[in-house]
């Protein structure tokens, strides 16, 4: 007698329910105690499921790091860049992109701060396939920036901007030292410096000021 196609797809889904069970445990703990450190016996512990079920959904350890950066990257986007997506281009969707990864790092959407912060300290030095995704997924973050930039520029909303990839390299830098001394001394002083340091060179770039004193005036509460 043949399986039924009922009981397959059960199976697909509970496999994809467990999938998910341990892909949103490996992410978490990857950005406390790193990428590098996740291991098919400790991913199964910190998920509650047993090491053999992590074997047969992984298969080796590359593996499940790889997919671990895939799913930790689709939280960032539907995290940041997706609610920034509902903005129409321009100046108004780069200040939302700001706001959002301020809000990213501060509410502890990983509990480490920025996965990627922590995982490409991890891998920045170690060639390979892990790597690279690290890499393409700061490269798609910095690029859509950039873009949005440039957008902003095209319209006519920053009329100073002359470099759009100098200008999210700038921003990137101060979200990235915001988020490390947040975790580091576990203040959300940092957020309102980088807040500042955003809207200082979105002014001196001609952006709108009312629109910067909105972004300005947003309350990064200390905790």
């Amino acid at each position: 007698m043949g399986i039924s196609s009922e009981a397959v797809d059960g199976r697909r889904v509970r496999g994809d329910a467990s999938r998910r069970q341990v892909l949103a445990a490996a992410v978490d703990l990857a950005s406390v105690e790193g990428l590098d450190q996740l291991s098919i016996g400790r991913i199964a512990e910190a998920a509650s499921v047993s090491k053999s079920g992590v074997a047969t959904l992984f298969g080796s350890k590359e593996r499940l790091q790889l997919a671990t950066v895939e799913a930790a990257r689709l939280r960032f986007v539907e995290t940041v860049i997706t609610p920034a997506r509902e903005l129409p281009r321009g100046l108004g969707r780069v200040l939302e992109l700001a706001d959002r990864w301020l809000a990213y790092s501060r509410d502890r959407v990983f509990p480490g701060g920025c996965f990627f912060a922590e995982a490409a300290a991890d891998f920045d030095a170690k060639p390979g396939p892990v790597r690279d995704a690290i890499d393409r997924a700061l490269a798609d973050w910095s690029g859509y920036l950039a873009a949005s930039l440039a957008h902003a520029r095209s319209l006519g909303e920053l009329p100073g901007l002359d470099d759009a990839d100098q200008l999210a390299f700038e921003f990137t830098a101060l979200l990235d030292l915001a988020n490390r001394d947040s975790v580091m001394r576990g203040t959300n002083a940092s957020y309102a410096r980088a807040r500042r340091g955003i809207a200082a060179r979105l002014r001196a770039a001609g952006a709108d000021p009312a629109a910067i004193e909105a972004f300005t005036a947003v309350a990064d509460a200390d905790g």
